[in-house]
């Protein structure tokens, strides 16, 4: 006679499974749910923290490891599926209705690749099955709408019967949506505008856009510490900032000045990344040349007590994509500079669960 297996045995052998970033069991979190057992068939969902786990087949292979000990289990399926946990962020901002984490992508200085930076990670955050937006802060110079294929096009917008904006609607393209200046000037068309009137036009992106739902909402600041990185950080509960610099001493010095704002007002740095690390000649794969000298990113984290999230190689078909408007995760998976910008993606949104659930 076949042996019948119970439901508290299944979550008994669980619960020494942990999430391996928030080192807490996956039954004492509530991530195992609708547990079925058919004879020696076992199923049921496991409910990670973010879609873009990076440690997702490792956590399934120890469930399954832990239920196959089980005496008459046969076979073990696993759903996987996502809830998106919301970041707790400063208590005396204004969060945005329905976006649950905002991250800010951020440089000390211009020309680290950091625009380029946040778009293949708002991408492959999409990819990966999260809701997600980007938000171009830099109202200078905006160069997401150029990045994401939707250069030209026109933000529209919803009006009451008076014939009042009421709200922004924004664009879409590869899974996520976009709010740029770029979508409200021509592009030959400089902006020249001082602080309150910057200010306005970001609080206005941040609160007079029909976002929706999202997990993620990407910003991509302008280079530096001035006034649009300090109307954010005043306004919104930032999720955490990401610093993006090159291996080149320049580029770390002004890096620091940028985690020094955030550190400075109580905002979490989730780490740095390193941007151009190498390059990789297109005719020979195999081989990479330290352009912008190497290490730099490492040795910034190391000194600043901060993980270094991701270094991401130089390629030629990273920047073609971006004149294109097709980002190198979308353009070319498989390269390098994609795995490098996923394994990034994965990275921080790791780090933005583990923030919100670290009691």
């Amino acid at each position: 006679m076949q042996r019948i297996i119970q439901k508290d045995e299944i979550l008994e052998v669980l619960k020494p499974v942990q999430d391996p970033e928030l080192r807490r069991s996956l039954v004492e979190m509530n991530m195992i749910r609708n547990v079925e057992i058919q004879g020696g068939d076992v199923s049921f969902t496991l409910v990670l923290t973010t879609p873009a786990c990076p440690l997702r087949e490792m956590i399934v292979d120890d469930c399954k490891r832990a239920v196959r000990t089980i005496d008459g289990v046969q076979t073990v399926d696993i759903t996987v599926t996502a809830e998106t946990p919301k970041a707790k962020g400063l208590p005396d901002r204004q969060g945005i209705p329905g976006v649950k984490n905002i991250i800010a992508i951020s440089s000390g200085k211009g020309g680290v690749g950091k625009t380029t930076v946040s778009v293949n990670v708002a991408v492959a955050l999409a990819q990966s099955g999260a809701l997600v937006g980007i938000l171009d802060a830099d109202i200078y110079g905006p160069n997401v709408p150029l990045m994401l294929g939707l250069q030209g096009q026109v933000l529209s917008a919803r009006y009451d019967d008076a014939g009042t904006p009421t709200a922004y609607l924004p664009l879409y393209n590869y899974g996520v949506k976009v709010v740029s200046m770029g979508f409200l000037v021509p592009e030959e068309q400089p902006i020249t505008w001082r602080g309150p009137m910057l200010n306005g036009q970001i609080r206005q992106f941040l609160y007079q856009v029909d976002w929706g739902e999202l997990d993620y909402l990407i910003i991509d600041l302008p280079p530096g510490t001035g006034d649009a990185q300090l109307t954010l950080i005043q306004a919104v509960p930032l999720a955490g900032a990401v610093i993006v610099t090159t291996p080149q001493l320049v580029a770390l010095l002004d890096a620091k000045k940028g985690l020094r704002m955030f550190q400075d007002v109580g905002v979490p740095v989730l780490g740095i990344v390193e941007n151009m690390s190498f390059f990789i000649p297109p005719d020979q794969p195999d081989k990479q040349y330290d352009i912008f000298s190497s290490g730099g990113g490492e040795r910034t984290a190391k000194e600043l007590g901060l993980p270094l999230l991701g270094c991401l190689p130089l390629e030629m078909p990273v920047r073609e994509g971006g004149d294109r408007g097709v980002p190198i995760v979308m353009a070319r998976p498989d390269s390098a500079s994609a795995k490098a910008f996923t394994k990034l993606a994965q990275m921080i949104a790791a780090k933005v669960s583990v923030a919100a659930l670290t009691p």
